[in-house]
């Protein structure tokens, strides 16, 4: 079978990693990412969609400069060229999932903590899981 079908929610609230890519289709990407508490995944601005889902937690989402506070079911979309970033502003860790249109990361790539994603250069190279 091809693509991917599974219980997401319950991958992403068992995860631990800071960032893990799970799946990657020639024009999307699902990755799974937990945030400690105070943790951030950074600003950033892509030329590429995103989507956001919390499955777990509570934060911040910041797109361009606009603060809006997440929780649990909260999904956010953020468009091409917007600047970005999304804070874990509970006591608990922040589990959620994005899916990236196009892929943007590595197949398989998977980041322990923000120190080693921010070390590790990586990009997608084209390479899908299928």
């Amino acid at each position: 079978m091809k693509g991917f079908v599974q219980d997401i929610e319950s991958i992403a609230v068992k995860n631990d990693e800071f960032r893990q890519v799970l799946y990657t289709a020639k024009n999307c990407q699902l990755v799974i990412m937990a945030l400690k508490p105070n943790e951030e995944i950074g600003a950033e601005v892509h030329t590429l969609d995103q989507f956001f889902r919390v499955e777990e937690g509570a934060g911040e989402a910041i797109l361009d400069g606009v603060r809006t506070a997440i929780k649990a079911g909260f999904g956010i979309i953020v468009p091409a060229g917007a600047n970005h970033n999304i804070i874990n502003t509970g006591n608990a860790p922040l589990k959620l999932y994005t899916i990236y249109a196009p892929p943007n990361h590595r197949d398989g790539v998977i980041h322990h903590t923000r120190e080693d994603a921010e070390a590790d250069n990586e990009h997608f190279d084209g390479k899908t899981t299928e």
